[in-house]
């Protein structure tokens, strides 16, 4: 048997019964954007390398992005993230667009890293961002519509928690502490990085990037101080807007989130699984006030986050909160073809019915009636038709229902009406 070549590593075939999964997720993202009055957009699946050099981060941009140079021998990427792209459309028009400009998206991303639980190369991300607005409020906005989604799919405070810090108020911190302005990035990125390694061995890592032995036992305990947030202005009135949302019980400070990405100015967020055994954030976001300018438009505030569709997917598997009825197969109605004779009539009553409104798939050749039947049943149909020379004769075509295990004979021009009886809404 001759080979059969498989997916690219890291990447996911999506059958019939995925892309339902995949379908209904994305339905209810946009359910949930759009009840807050968010438009949907997309932008170019390739971008120029470039535009994530500036601001997304070195192990970004140079470990984890796919890049290429191109036959004019341009650096082109598969687009790892949104919000510089978000950006730069932003920055096109942006005389054009009405502030606060609140927009969102689905697609597909890719990051060359190494495929496990929870983390494959090519992935489905939502992204949701407010622009043109710098408040806390705003902040709070993008995490009441996150908690709208929990809900939506059935996540409750116990299952799942968004996690909140402030980047201005870690700064406010390093420069208590004497950390230089030059080694914050990675401070932040080992910040980043403790709930990963071992506690000495994390420790130790400090005193590699410049931090001295008090600086590392200053953050250590600024990391333990859940009263932190009080000192900044901007969390006191974030956490009382989210109070006001009714969404307070999902959120909570945690000062080591701090976000790897360098764009990020002001709030910090991430929603991590309360159980702790999913052990990849479900989502990362904040505020990132300086990437307009970055990229040529005027400065502009910003604020959003991204989740992408595997780490989700898994926790509401783990919960058993994924629908377990959807429609794989659109069409609930097989026309048979009863012989060669009546083949073309059978593609036109089909024809008829899709005219009418009705999803149909007709038996695309000449089969034994029973073949058929098990097709029907084999693809989750719910009425065969069938139109042989006893009902063309009679002007009728006999509906077999699968469910019920019934069988009638209806004139054709009653067809549209029986059907509609069997199937009720369903049908369309």
């Amino acid at each position: 048997m001759k080979r059969i070549v498989p997916p690219v590593k890291g990447t996911r075939d999506f059958y019939p019964e995925q892309m339902a999964l995949r379908t209904w997720l994305y339905g209810v993202m946009r359910q949930v954007s759009e009840s807050f009055g968010y438009q949907e957009y997309e932008a170019p699946i390739l971008e120029s390398l470039e535009l994530y050099a500036a601001k997304s981060g070195e192990e970004l941009v140079k470990e984890q992005a796919y890049v290429f140079t191109d036959r004019g021998g341009e650096q082109i990427t598969l687009r790892p993230e949104l919000t510089p792209s978000l950006a730069r459309m932003v920055a096109q028009r942006q005389k054009e667009l009405a502030f606060p400009l609140r927009w969102w998206s689905f697609g597909p991303f890719w990051r060359y890293e190494r495929p496990q639980k929870g983390r494959t190369r090519e992935f489905f991300q939502w992204n949701v961002d407010m622009i043109g607005v710098n408040s806390p409020e705003a902040d709070a906005e993008i995490v009441s519509l996150l908690v709208s989604f929990f809900r939506k799919v059935g996540l409750k405070p116990e299952q799942v928690m968004v996690m909140v810090n402030n980047r201005r108020l870690m700064d406010a911190q390093f420069e208590i502490f004497g950390i230089p302005p030059a080694i914050r990035p990675a401070v932040s990125t080992w910040i980043d990085r403790r709930e990963k390694m071992e506690p000495k061995e994390w420790a130790s890592s400090g005193r590699e990037i410049g931090l001295s032995e008090l600086q590392t036992g200053q953050i250590i305990g600024m990391l333990e101080d859940r009263e932190l947030w009080k000192k900044s202005e901007e969390l006191v009135r974030f956490f009382a807007a989210v109070e006001a949302m009714g969404v307070a019980e999902y959120v909570r400070f945690e000062p080591s989130i701090v976000r790897g990405l360098l764009y990020y100015t002001g709030t910090v967020l991430e929603a991590w699984e309360v159980g702790g055994e999913i052990k990849r954030a479900i989502l990362g976001g904040g505020r990132y006030d300086n990437l307009l300018a970055d990229v040529g438009g005027e400065p502009l505030p910003g604020v959003g986050f991204a989740m992408g569709d595997v780490v989700i997917t898994l926790i509401l598997e783990k919960y058993g909160l994924l629908p377990q009825n959807l429609r794989v197969n659109p069409a609930p109605i097989l026309v048979t073809v009863f012989d060669a004779a009546h083949l073309l009539e059978s593609f036109r009553l089909a024809d008829e019915l899709r005219t009418s409104g009705l999803n149909v798939a007709c038996y695309p050749e000449v089969a034994r009636l029973p073949r058929q039947f098990r097709y029907a049943d084999r693809m989750g149909m719910r009425l065969v038709l069938v139109l042989g020379p006893d009902e063309k004769a009679r002007g009728s075509v006999t509906i077999k229902d699968l469910l019920q295990g019934i069988q009638v004979e209806v004139a054709r021009s009653e067809l549209e009406k029986a059907i509609q009886a069997m199937l009720g809404e369903r049908a369309r």
